[in-house]
């Protein structure tokens, strides 16, 4: 039997969030940057997101990364993320995936005991340093491209629940941010389901009262995803919290969340909680952490910025090739409510 795509996959996971990395069956992605190169898949080309990450292939917990040369000469390489209903700017721990993925297989050469790379996602260039011994990625830290808030403190009202106060901000894709504890949670694993049904209602009011523009990017995405924030408290010096973010179409991330950590390192300045260079430790609601910083300070247009910082760890789980029969009845998959839930 002659399939008629195959796909080199190598599945990881990031502090729990899977992260799958497709390293060739692909093609030729026309465009200049990654940007470019996301815009084109999503156009032309989206079957095969449907085809690894819908089932009976994936499942609406899955990830996928497509690794491309990239056309930047700082560039080691580029990678285009796909989630299940969006082809997402940037992503924290799908970067750590397509770092650890890179080295463990060979792809890029490993240098022991530090490895620094420059990649490029569809967000700009991301520069990471890992952290390796005796074959094995331990560590991942990747500098982000600027985070900022959009809305602070807004009032936002929510059928069934009515005035929400919420904060917008950017660290790689656009979150509606709450305080948990204001819509009564703790953000523990008996509450996902509840955390993930209200986190879709969140979002939806945010986007219809909240405006927010990219600066200079007409085509980046507005707000997708909503964060339940914990309250921030000292650990043995370091500054903690827990978050969950809610992913679309219903889901909650098992990672702390590369992009929602950066937004909230964006907002906890904002705030006037951390100052350049403290540690952040970030926690999911699986009890997984990132070590978050901020490196810097900038300017985004008319927004203050900061640099942010994330570092965690990825394990490759399993490689296989993924192949479409031409006789079978889902080439693009499918979904259903019980888990795909609307988003």
């Amino acid at each position: 039997m002659r399939w008629k795509r195959t796909l080199n996959v190598v599945d990881s996971h990031c502090e729990g969030e899977i992260g799958r990395v497709i390293t060739g069956g692909v093609g030729q992605v026309p465009g200049q940057t990654m940007f470019d190169k996301k815009l084109w898949l999503e156009s032309n080309l989206d079957e095969i997101r449907k085809l690894v990450l819908f089932e009976p292939r994936g499942a609406v917990w899955h990830n996928a990364n497509i690794i491309l040369p990239s056309n930047h000469p700082e560039a080691a390489m580029g990678y285009v993320i796909l989630e299940t209903t969006e082809y997402p700017a940037m992503s924290g721990s799908n970067t750590i995936c397509v770092a650890t993925v890179l080295l463990e297989t060979g792809i890029l050469p490993m240098v022991e005991p530090v490895t620094e790379l420059v990649l490029e996602a569809p967000a700009g260039l991301i520069r990471v340093r890992c952290e390796c011994r005796d074959g094995k990625v331990l560590s991942v830290r990747l500098v982000n491209q600027p985070a900022f808030c959009y809305h602070r403190d807004a009032m936002v009202e929510v059928a069934g629940l009515g005035s929400v106060r919420m904060d917008v901000a950017y660290g790689g894709m656009t979150y509606a941010m709450v305080e948990a504890a204001d819509l009564g949670f703790a953000i523990e694993p008996h509450e996902a389901r509840d955390l993930c049904d209200l986190g879709q209602r969140l979002k939806a009011a945010a986007v219809e009262q909240l405006p927010v523009a990219y600066p200079g990017n007409p085509d980046m995405p507005g707000i997708t995803n909503t964060e339940f924030m914990g309250p921030l408290r000292r650990e043995n010096g370091r500054l903690v919290a827990r978050n969950t973010v809610v992913v679309s179409p219903g889901r909650c991330d098992r990672s702390p969340c590369g992009t929602g950590s950066s937004a909230h390192l964006a907002l906890m300045h904002a705030r006037g909680e951390i100052k350049p260079g403290e540690t952040f430790i970030h926690e999911s609601i699986t009890g997984s952490r990132f070590t978050c910083q901020i490196d810097g300070l900038t300017r985004l247009a008319q927004y203050d910025a900061v640099i942010p910082a994330i570092a965690g760890q990825a394990w490759i789980t399993g490689l296989y090739q993924m192949g479409l029969d031409p006789t079978d009845p889902y080439p693009q998959g499918f979904t259903l409510a019980d888990t795909w839930f609307d988003g």
